[in-house]
């Protein structure tokens, strides 16, 4: 029996809130558009009209494979981050609201920087780095990463958002001293953070699919925060400013090895949950 747009999208909505799916409502939006080539201006349009059994076919083989765990942005090959649409492939970690936080907060520093250069680094997707230059007109990103696949990402997110004026994409690996980069008034980093003995108690959509190298922290999952704070304090013009997130029960442990490589005023920033995400500091110079 045929069904319409709209009655595939409830139907396929109604079985992911029965499996206890975060956002529903969302995810089966996007099955649904992928499946039939639309946008979503186009599904609302054509709400009412019938989808072929090839539609639906589809939409549905994809909703099984998303019950089975495979994340809808690795299923469609993008998502949304900062209301800026992004390519995303297995090779990257799926952007998420809570680093949102990470670009606000050094957004919101930047707006009063005049013109400057940031650093997005361990960049994955690039989303980050994006997020900030679309929103800070006068700043020139630099998105860093250590993986090949994640750099080819990077360049189709560039040349998607349109801002190819004004960044770029460079491979440097966030465990060694960087080389010949330049400096910064701004570092922003999502490190892998994740103990390693940790990795295989994660969530199948995430153990399974995002990338192990990303995800990665070391034995207590700060292996990053050191390294970078110790290494890359270098690349950071005096006075400037490095983000980062953290994960959960992270900050006061970050915190405090920033303040023992030289940063100063460390401040911790809470997400829409309530729990602590980013940590930033500024670089101290001696006087």
């Amino acid at each position: 029996m045929a069904v319409t747009y709209n009655n595939l999208y409830l139907d396929l909505r109604r079985q992911l809130k029965a499996a206890g799916v975060e956002m529903p409502t969302l995810e089966a939006r996007e099955l649904t558009c992928f499946a039939a080539g639309k946008t979503r201006e186009e599904l609302y349009r054509d709400g009412a009209l019938y989808a072929s059994p090839a539609i639906e076919q589809r939409a549905r083989e994809l909703l099984e494979r998303h019950l089975k765990g495979e994340p809808v942005a690795y299923l469609i090959g993008e998502w949304e981050f900062y209301a800026l649409p992004l390519d995303i492939s297995r090779h990257v970690l799926i952007p998420r609201t809570d680093t949102e936080v990470l670009a606000s907060e050094a957004i919101s520093y930047l707006k009063d920087q005049g013109e400057c250069r940031v650093l997005d680094l361990c960049a994955g997707s690039g989303c980050v780095g994006l997020a900030v230059a679309a929103h800070t007109p006068q700043a020139h990103v630099v998105l860093a990463e250590l993986s090949e696949e994640a750099l080819k990402v990077c360049r189709q997110n560039i040349r998607r958002c349109g801002l190819s004026g004004r960044v770029v994409s460079v491979r440097a690996d966030a465990a060694s001293k960087p080389v010949s980069m330049g400096e910064f008034r701004c570092i922003v980093c999502n490190p892998p953070y994740i103990p390693t003995a940790d990795l295989d108690t994660l969530d199948v959509s995430v153990r399974d699919y995002e990338p192990r190298m990303a995800l990665d922290g070391g034995p207590d999952g700060y292996r990053f925060y050191r390294l970078i704070s110790e290494l890359w304090r270098q690349a950071l013009a005096p006075g400037g400013r490095l983000y980062f997130e953290v994960g959960v029960g992270q900050a006061d442990e970050v915190l405090r090895i920033m303040r023992s490589q030289g940063f100063g005023d460390i401040q911790i920033v809470r997400d829409t949950a309530g729990i602590p995400r980013v940590v930033y500091g500024t670089l101290c110079t001696e006087i």
